[in-house]
């Protein structure tokens, strides 16, 4: 928790945090720390930091939606989907800077000033979370929830080249957020990777007798969703009317034509893979260097693929399981 407190400290400049929660986040660490070495079991979330959008009720905590109108305003109750971060031993951080009451698509009208991206200061970070992405895209926490009405979690996040999610309407509750267009408004999810916003989703997903458009649909178990895949050829889908659109940038453009080409090259490795399995063994040095470069190969270009999910706004999601709590940059289980 200490290194978290530190983060966004050192980089305060960038402006992502409206309210940090230090002294009682470390109280939160050290109770769950008590707990787990007495034994006890633990939650799924247990001791991962989450950041907050500053339209996201956080009971007795406040909350103004980057407004100087609400400044003083605390709310009474949780939202549902912090409630059930909060049951999984989640420790809330802090709140995230965000354009006033939602509504922007660069974070520069926030009554608390503008936020900067990271990786660019001089560059947007996206609108209207840029705060919370920030907060994800600089370390400053392990995962953020944002909300999304019309791009607000999706662009920030390909602003600032992490993973975002703005879920199927009525997939997560809207209670406890404070609304820009109720019929359109979804709590999302920030995060570096995929396993990390299946996992959030997972938890957070699911009916609520205080918002009676949440689904009453079962919810899915994300977090499995690679291996009960598996054998199954999996499709990424991008809208052909955007990307070949003459409106179009010609810079982004030729990058967008550039990841679809190597997503076409990973088919053709993975296909070519199975042949290079006859190969592997001992006394075959030159099959083995094949195998391992083609390996490697993958992993580079996957790695593009997670970033390309966010710049194509996509909504296929393919899953991969991981089980480290031991870093920053690791996937949490």
């Amino acid at each position: 928790m200490q290194y978290y407190i530190q983060q966004i400290e050192s980089k305060r400049h960038l402006n992502a945090y409206i309210n940090v929660y230090a002294a009682e986040a470390l109280q939160q660490a050290a109770a769950l720390d008590a707990r787990r070495k007495a034994g006890e079991p633990m939650g799924k979330l247990h001791g991962v930091v989450i950041a907050l959008k500053d339209v996201i009720c956080h009971k007795d905590h406040p909350v103004s939606a980057a407004s100087a109108i609400l400044k003083d305003f605390t709310p009474l109750y949780h939202a549902t989907a912090v409630e059930r971060l909060l049951d999984e031993e989640a420790i809330i951080i802090g709140s995230t800077n965000c354009d006033e009451f939602a509504m922007g698509s660069t974070n520069e009208n926030s009554a608390y000033g503008k936020v900067l991206n990271a990786l660019d200061e001089e560059r947007v970070p996206g609108g209207s979370s840029g705060g919370s992405a920030v907060a994800v895209q600089a370390g400053l926490c392990m995962v953020s929830l944002g909300s999304d009405t019309g791009g607000s979690v999706r662009q920030p996040a390909d602003f600032c080249g992490i993973v975002g999610l703005k879920p199927t309407y009525g997939r997560i509750s809207r209670y406890g957020l404070i609304a820009y267009a109720s019929s359109f408004d979804q709590i999302g999810i920030f995060a570096n990777n995929i396993p990390d916003v299946a996992l959030l989703l997972e938890i957070m997903a699911g009916a609520d007798d205080y918002d009676s458009t949440a689904s009453l649909e079962p919810v899915d178990h994300y977090t499995t969703a690679s291996t009960t895949a598996a054998g199954r050829p999996l499709k990424i889908a991008y809208f052909k009317e955007a990307l070949e659109s003459p409106a179009l940038d010609q810079e982004m453009s030729a990058k967008l034509d550039a990841t679809v080409a190597k997503m076409e090259a990973i088919k053709a490795r993975a296909e070519a893979g199975e042949a290079y399995d006859q190969q592997i063994g001992e006394g075959n040095a030159e099959g083995n260097a094949t195998v391992q470069a083609a390996i490697d190969a993958l992993v580079d270009q996957t790695k593009s693929i997670e970033r390309a999910v966010s710049a194509l706004k996509l909504d296929a999601i393919a899953f991969e399981g991981s089980d480290s709590l031991d870093a920053p940059d690791k996937v949490f289980k």
